[in-house]
């Protein structure tokens, strides 16, 4: 597996990182947190924390919710948060970039795992070298 770069924004009223991002585009995706956090393999309770914290991290929400009833409720991003998640987008694309012959570089000095040893000598075996 090659090198891997992760961006995190970080202040003082909360950080925003891969897995918050995640949420977001779920959310969006889904139009609902929990459909969001069943797609993510998260509880409810753990995606409704998320959602909390992020929307008290901002002067105004990221996240907006409709109570259930007749036509169920669901939730979805504000404009904010869309703005949001463009931008750590961007921001992890232009990192991305950047870092990109320092990551090379790290593949080539850092040792292999085990994981990639053994895929590397079953392809071998599979197509009749060794």
């Amino acid at each position: 597996m090659p090198a891997d770069l992760r961006v995190r924004f970080l202040h003082p009223s909360g950080a925003i990182g891969p897995g918050k991002i995640a949420l977001l585009e779920a959310i969006d995706r889904t139009g609902s947190i929990s459909a969001a956090a069943r797609s993510l393999d998260m509880t409810f309770r753990r995606a409704w924390f998320l959602v909390e914290t992020m929307n008290t991290a901002f002067r105004e929400p990221v996240i907006r919710t409709c109570v259930g009833g007749r036509e169920g409720g669901g939730a979805g991003l504000t404009p904010l948060g869309q703005e949001v998640v463009a931008r750590y987008r961007q921001t992890q694309e232009e990192a991305r970039k950047a870092a990109e012959p320092h990551l090379r570089w790290l593949d080539e000095v850092l040792k292999e795992t085990e994981t990639e040893s053994r895929a590397q000598a079953t392809d071998s075996n599979a197509d009749g070298t060794t």
